[in-house]
């Protein structure tokens, strides 16, 4: 799930919201709950601890990684100590997941100076493979961060990653199988190979893009409230969309993939 938003006038404007969430997860029971970032509307004390507790009783292991609006919204906070709210519920703005099926290594995208926009360091991708190359045997290996890579199939005015082509070749052979983003609050599912031409030895590689958990803006494109429910066993990997309709989630689409060679 992405851009929660907490905080936001109209963030959560159905009443069962955080039921009809947890009734999803405990029907679907996973193993990892990924939040890829603007878990708040402006970057407060108030909201990073709202949009923690929403998340932790969720009853499931949470890994989040922050957003553009995960920052302060006033300077010189912005620029003195972005991560501090952000690292007070959660420790870390590039934390690491491991378990015998599931590694996940979350990277922050997100540059104070930019409002919008965001990127990674070499150094950061760097320390990413190094972490990923610890991964279990079998594990499913995935990363995540805020800005997207793969632009949403509608109209969208929001950049993807700086040097997303650079990031992605990077990623993949460093062994990531699925990298996971949010931002642009609308939907994008893709295979390496489906968009680039590439030598037979390249990896695949899918590319995620959640929608938007909630409706800060309501009017804005229509954009449905969503998120992505990821399936793998050794051989594939599922990619289900759901989405908010009445009072629950239905799943809209699946797509399946080989898992990464």
């Amino acid at each position: 799930m992405s851009d929660l938003h907490f905080g936001a006038r109209n963030a959560f404007p159905e009443p069962r919201s955080e039921t009809a969430l947890a009734e999803l997860v405990a029907s679907v029971r996973p193993a990892l709950v990924i939040a890829s970032g603007d878990l708040t509307h402006r970057g407060t004390a108030a909201q990073h601890h709202g949009a923690a507790a929403f998340l932790r009783g969720l009853d499931a292991p949470i890994l989040a990684v922050p957003g553009n609006h995960d920052l302060p919204h006033t300077v010189p906070a912005r620029f003195t100590h972005p991560w501090r709210e952000f690292e007070r519920e959660w420790q870390t703005t590039e934390p690491v997941f491991a378990s015998p099926d599931l590694h996940v290594v979350g990277l922050n995208s997100v540059r104070p100076w930019h409002h919008q926009s965001g990127g990674l360091r070499d150094e950061q991708l760097d320390e990413a493979a190094r972490r990923l190359a610890t991964a279990a045997p079998g594990a499913l290996r995935v990363v995540t961060f805020h800005h997207q890579l793969a632009n949403a199939p509608w109209r969208t005015r929001k950049r993807p990653l700086a040097r997303r082509s650079h990031v992605l070749a990077r990623l993949a052979a460093s062994g990531a199988e699925l990298i996971v983003g949010g931002h642009v609050h609308q939907v994008s599912v893709a295979e390496r190979h489906e968009f680039a031409v590439l030598p037979g030895e390249a990896r695949s590689v899918v590319v995620a893009t959640a929608p938007g958990f909630s409706r800060p803006r309501p009017g804005r494109l229509g954009e449905a409230q969503g998120l992505l429910v990821y399936t793998v066993d050794p051989a594939s990997l599922a990619v289900a969309t759901y989405v908010r309709r009445d009072e629950g989630w239905t799943a809209t689409a699946t797509r399946t993939f080989p898992r990464a060679r």
